[in-house]
């Protein structure tokens, strides 16, 4: 892959001053990437860039509030000064405002709060960055989806998430629109060196997956890095899970 000045290579994981985000932009950084830590908050995104560097890692915090465009071409306008091109965009900030709530009752606000965070802002976060990919010898896309996002799963009463059917369709239905818009900007891309692949981390213990998930966040961050440090060979356009390909 390109390297900058350092000989790094440039990854920005959305969304990374905590839980997968800040997990994904460690192990990366432990393998030699330039993290950027996109942050909403811009003080919670240096703090978190701090402490990866405090353990070695090559860290810079980003302003990045993936509903506020303003603020996305901000971000890019500041990679493409600093660095001039990107290698690996990882789009990991994401909602969950309708957990527990029947697909009956979720508001319609609801609906739109979950869209414009989970798709609407990983939409504009990919194009803005899309140019700044191509640069890259080895460009790198990762969308975060979820098994609730496809409809093979979310449909089988025996799968492992049928507890949850039911409630969270705002934002399983959200995780099925970015799986669409995966497929169809892996297509796009396909010519050029850019992969581009939708990954389900699993339930993890975050603040979203909370307590009672059944991975721990470094096995959660597992599937993001693999599909960020994809060799040339390596598939585009697919939905994974810990390397095996998911059911759309």
């Amino acid at each position: 892959m390109s390297s900058n000045k350092a000989g790094n290579r440039i990854a920005l994981v959305t969304g990374a001053n905590r839980g997968i985000g800040l997990e994904t932009a460690r192990q990366l950084g432990r393998q030699g990437v330039t993290v950027l830590v996109g942050a909403r908050d811009a003080a919670r995104g240096e703090l978190a860039a701090s402490a990866l560097r405090a353990e070695g890692i090559d860290a810079r915090a980003v302003p990045l509030d993936v509903t506020d465009p303003e603020s996305i071409t901000a971000a890019a306008r500041t990679v493409e000064q600093d660095f001039g091109r990107l290698d690996i965009l990882v789009n990991n900030a994401a909602v969950l405002r309708d957990q527990g709530v029947p697909a009956s009752e979720a508001t319609a606000d609801v609906w739109r709060e979950t869209f414009e965070a989970n798709v609407f802002g990983l939409v504009t976060t990919a194009q803005a960055f899309v140019p700044l990919l191509k640069k890259s010898d080895a460009g790198r896309i990762v969308n975060l989806s979820s098994s609730l996002g496809s409809l093979t799963i979310v449909s089988d009463p025996a799968s492992p998430v049928a507890a949850w059917i039911g409630s969270g369709a705002a934002y399983g239905a959200s995780k099925a629109a970015v799986n669409m818009f995966t497929a169809h900007l892996a297509r796009e891309l396909a010519d050029t060196p850019v992969k581009v692949n939708t990954i389900d981390p699993g339930w993890v213990k975050t603040d979203m997956g909370t307590d009672a998930a059944l991975l721990e966040v470094e096995e959660g961050a597992r599937t993001s890095v693999w599909a960020a440090t994809l060799p040339a060979d390596g598939p585009t356009g697919g939905f994974y899970h810990l390397g095996r390909q998911q059911p759309w």
